[in-house]
């Protein structure tokens, strides 16, 4: 992955809180060791593991430009604030569970700064 495709990467993320994208359903084990990997994450402030498994929704493989996968990602981070305010974002997470505001404000603050460090962006 490079930068442009990060950008591209992070920019699906949001779009899964802010329900324009729905990710498939998993099995009990994967979805269990999601919470639990949710609930170390903000008990113990980690970041997002690395190299941890993604859903193939998200996977970006393609060519991407960065100059116009940049502002498309500050225009979703502008729209997910504005759902995170109004308490309009999903009430679940295919992987992680039963989700709240705080959750995903944390979770979308540890992705995105993981891969922003990863690309010195």
């Amino acid at each position: 992955m490079n930068a442009a495709q990060m950008l591209c990467h992070c920019d699906l993320i949001l779009q899964i809180a802010l329900k324009k994208l729905k990710l498939p359903k998993i099995n009990f084990v994967f979805k269990t060791i999601g919470i639990l990997t949710k609930k170390e994450i903000q008990i113990f402030n980690n970041g997002i593991p690395h190299n941890m498994p993604s859903f193939q929704k998200v996977i970006v493989n393609f060519e991407c430009d960065f100059e116009q996968t940049k502002p498309r990602l500050i225009n979703t981070l502008n729209e997910y604030w504005e759902a995170y305010q109004k308490g309009n974002l999903a009430k679940d997470h295919a992987l992680f569970g039963a989700m709240k505001e705080k959750d995903w404000g944390f979770l979308e603050h540890k992705h995105l700064d993981h891969h922003l460090k990863q690309f010195n962006v």
